[in-house]
């Protein structure tokens, strides 16, 4: 089956061609046949953030040259087998866009059209194959760390679309928290990656701050407070009367990367040994982060579990990991007549229905 998907919940303009067919062992076969995408990170950078309307404007204009790109890429000369498109969460004027170009798709070709989480879509990325070999995933259950700028979640997945949120944000997300020090530190957009590379510079261990939630008895998530604190920490150290050294800076980022990192890698083995996993899952565009990475891999070798890292390329958004998951949601709950689709900004992840 060879599966066109389209991503635009954002400010990535994307488009992928995915064939993918069962093995007569068992299991996927997938292969990534193309993967087209279109940033807008340099037109957003100058607003500090990304503005829904100017996202939505450039979706519009590049859509169109994207999908034609990924079907060009692809060598894709007849209509596809099926249509994937992301239908939520994410900024309402920017899905829309992307939604309206697959129905019209899914009409002009007669080709079944599914609907599909964006965030199903990052999990779904951990089975996007590697550059050489196949994704090697063991069996169900598994526990999803979907970390990003708006999700930070521990999911217990028994099967392709079957999860149980056992743990989430009551506040800001880690990318959110990200973001909002690299302001405090004078970083431009997008701030995660940069706080994440000043952050090598810097001294971990130069400055205390608090690990909000790790000893709470549940898997629930703060970072507000940790934020907070890092404003503190800045006053404290410049009070009125100069700004930030360089080193203080790194100090800083690399003390808030630390602590940020610690609650997330306790937390996922904390909630994979007590559910019974086998591996831990990590998502999201917070899931290029290289020290969470590491520290991830080298708790879960330590306490016997597989840890799966998604490819680089597919950390951030993409349209690849929609085909992906867009694939399973059909085997399981097959097309969605293309003027029934809707989109849901706020869309959580288990209750994707298709109106």
């Amino acid at each position: 089956m060879n599966i066109l998907a389209i991503e635009t919940s954002c400010d990535e303009t994307a488009a992928s061609v995915v064939e993918i067919s069962p093995r007569s062992g068992g299991g996927d076969a997938i292969r990534v046949r193309s993967n087209a995408i279109s940033s807008q990170v340099a037109l957003h950078e100058q607003y500090g953030g990304v503005v829904p309307a100017l996202a939505a404007r450039e979706h519009a204009a590049n859509v169109g040259p994207v999908v034609e790109q990924a079907l060009r890429d692809a060598n894709q000369t007849a209509p596809v087998d099926l249509i994937a498109v992301t239908r939520g969460p994410g900024l309402a004027p920017a899905l829309l866009v992307g939604l309206t170009f697959a129905r019209t798709l899914a009409w002009k070709w007669s080709v079944p059209l599914v609907g599909v989480d964006h965030m199903d879509g990052h999990i779904h990325s951990n089975w996007l194959p590697p550059s050489e070999g196949d994704a090697q995933l063991p069996d169900f259950p598994l526990l999803n760390l979907v970390v990003s700028g708006g999700h930070t979640d521990l999911v217990l997945m028994r099967d392709h679309g079957t999860y149980e949120i056992i743990g989430e944000t009551k506040d800001d997300a880690v990318g959110e928290a990200f973001d909002k020090v690299a302001r405090l530190l004078g970083l431009s957009y997008p701030g995660g990656p940069k706080v994440s590379t000043l952050a090598r510079a810097g001294d971990p261990a130069r400055y205390t701050l608090p690990r909000p939630m790790l000893k709470a008895d549940t898997f629930d998530f703060s970072y507000s407070g940790l934020k907070t604190a890092v404003l503190y920490l800045i006053r404290d150290i410049t009070g009125s009367t100069r700004e930030l050294t360089e080193q203080e800076k790194a100090d800083i980022a690399a003390s808030f990367q630390e602590a940020a990192v610690d609650v997330l890698v306790q937390k996922a083995i904390r909630a994979a040994t007590q559910h019974q996993v086998r591996a831990i899952l990590l998502s999201g565009g917070v899931s290029a982060n290289t020290l969470l990475r590491q520290r991830l891999d080298v708790a879960c070798r330590e306490n016997n579990l597989q840890c799966v890292l998604p490819e680089l390329r597919y950390t951030t958004d993409n349209a690849a990991m929609i085909a992906v998951a867009g694939y399973f949601a059909y085997a399981a709950s097959g097309a969605t007549p293309w003027e029934h689709l809707a989109m849901d900004a706020n869309l959580r992840l288990g209750q994707n229905t298709t109106t």
